[in-house]
C-alpha cells in the first residue's frame, strides 16, 4: 500500500494559520475604524477624568501635599496602568479580529486576547449565497456593514461584521467563488 507524498503547507506572515496548496491571500479585511477608536476614546475619557477631578479637588481644599499627593499618585499610577492594559485589550482585539479571503476560501480569525484563539473558515464553493446588511446613517455614510454567506457546511452561517466597502468584498467573493467552481469542474 502506497502512501501519496503530503505537500507542505506554507505560511504567510501574519497570519494564525497555513495556506492550503495553490493558496494565494487576496484581502485581509478587518473591521470599520468606527469599531476601535471612538471605543478606545471613551475609555481615555475614563482613565483620564476621574483622576483629573479628584486632583482638582484636592488642590481646591488645599489638602495635595505631602502623604496625599504621594497616595494620590500612587493610586492614579495603578488605575491608569489598569485603563492602559483594557485600551491595549480593545487595540489588539482590533488588530486580531480578521478575515481573510483567499482564491479558495474565507477564513475568520478572531483572538480576544493573546491567549484566545479562533480560526472557521468556509470554502468558497461551497458559499451558497452572500448579502450584504447595512443598516443605519452611520453605515451608510461610512459604507460598512454585514456581509452573510450562506455556506453547504457544517457552519451553515458565516458572518462578516463591520466589513469596510461590503459591496467590494462581496464582488470579490462572488468573483473567486465562480472562478473556484469553473475550476473545480
Amino acid at each position: 500500500m502506497s502512501s501519496k507524498p503530503v505537500s507542505p503547507t506554507r505560511r504567510e506572515p501574519g497570519l494564525v494559520f497555513p495556506l492550503q496548496e495553490g493558496e494565494n491571500v487576496l484581502r485581509i479585511c478587518r473591521r470599520h475604524w468606527i469599531y476601535l477608536w471612538p471605543h478606545i476614546f471613551l475609555l481615555t475619557l475614563v482613565a483620564i477624568v476621574p483622576g483629573v477631578r479628584v486632583w482638582a479637588g484636592l488642590n481646591a481644599i488645599d489638602a495635595f501635599e505631602g502623604l496625599v499627593a504621594r497616595a494620590f499618585w500612587v493610586l492614579a499610577a495603578v488605575y491608569l496602568a489598569y485603563w492602559a492594559v483594557r485600551v491595549f485589550l480593545v487595540w489588539y482585539h482590533y488588530n486580531h479580529d480578521l478575515w481573510v479571503i483567499t482564491n479558495q476560501r474565507i477564513v475568520d480569525v478572531f483572538k480576544r486576547h493573546p491567549f484566545s484563539l479562533r480560526v472557521s473558515s468556509a470554502d468558497l464553493v461551497n458559499v451558497q449565497d452572500m448579502h450584504i446588511e447595512r443598516d443605519g446613517v452611520l453605515q451608510t455614510l461610512l459604507d460598512y456593514g454585514a456581509i452573510i454567506c450562506q455556506t453547504a457546511s457544517e457552519q451553515q452561517q458565516f458572518r462578516l461584521s463591520g466589513i469596510p466597502n461590503p459591496r467590494e468584498i462581496q464582488a470579490l467573493v462572488d468573483r473567486e467563488r465562480d472562478r473556484e467552481r469553473m475550476r473545480a469542474r
